[in-house]
């Protein structure tokens, strides 16, 4: 059994999504946010998880509250832990302590678009697709060896919103997918590239239509 521990800093949908996926062998033993009144952490509680808040505006500065994170996360023992909108630049010396175990969701098909306001600049560029990339976290922004990415239609008439409601679509498919491949032991950091040890059901992609 393998023990993840989710930040959040929103209503993590993606949390919410990994939750219900009820991933075979894995328990989700915390869901951590940055935010004391993230709807995520009410709905977690809801559905018998253990919760914690660490406001960031409580530390002086990025280090002290990275390593106040890094011990409150350390008390569960996670296997893997998954950054769910957790809207935080970490420090390299967090990255490094979960390096192999430290996952994050990006709304963009990176490498381009690292960075904020994704669905914004892939409209301003004239994209006719986006979507959003699952990686292992390293100590550069969005940088980090590919687990899986989902791409989708970017339509006549997209504003922002309406394409990152249809990117939210297939976050919630990839998420528990890439997870599960975790879990599984499935997935191999070679250099900057993640090879799978068995050919999954997407083997890391997976496309929507409309």
């Amino acid at each position: 059994m393998k023990r993840i521990v989710i930040l959040i800093s929103g209503r993590g949908s993606n949390m919410q999504a990994l939750v219900k996926s009820n991933i075979a062998q894995a328990e989700i033993v915390a869901v951590i946010s940055n935010q004391s009144d993230a709807a995520g952490l009410a709905w977690a509680a809801e559905h018998g998880l253990a919760t914690e808040a660490l406001n960031h505006r409580d530390y002086e500065g990025r280090d002290a509250f990275d390593r106040a994170l890094m011990e409150r996360i350390d008390t569960y023992q996670p296997d893997l832990v998954v950054l769910a909108g957790f809207m935080r630049i970490l420090t390299p010396a967090f990255c490094m302590h979960y390096a192999g175990r430290l996952i994050n969701i990006h709304p963009s098909l990176l490498p381009a678009f690292p960075g904020l306001h994704t669905h914004q600049r892939a409209l301003e560029s004239g994209c006719r697709v986006a979507g959003c990339t699952i990686h292992f976290v390293t100590a550069e922004l969005d940088c980090g060896p590919i687990i899986a990415q989902g791409v989708v239609p970017v339509l006549d008439g997209d504003t922002a919103e309406i394409l990152a409601q249809r990117v939210l679509r297939i976050e919630h498919q990839l998420l528990p997918q890439a997870v599960a491949d975790f879990v599984a032991g499935n997935l191999v950091i070679q250099g900057n590239r993640v090879n799978r040890l068995e050919a999954g059901i997407t083997d890391g992609l997976v496309c929507l239509k409309n």
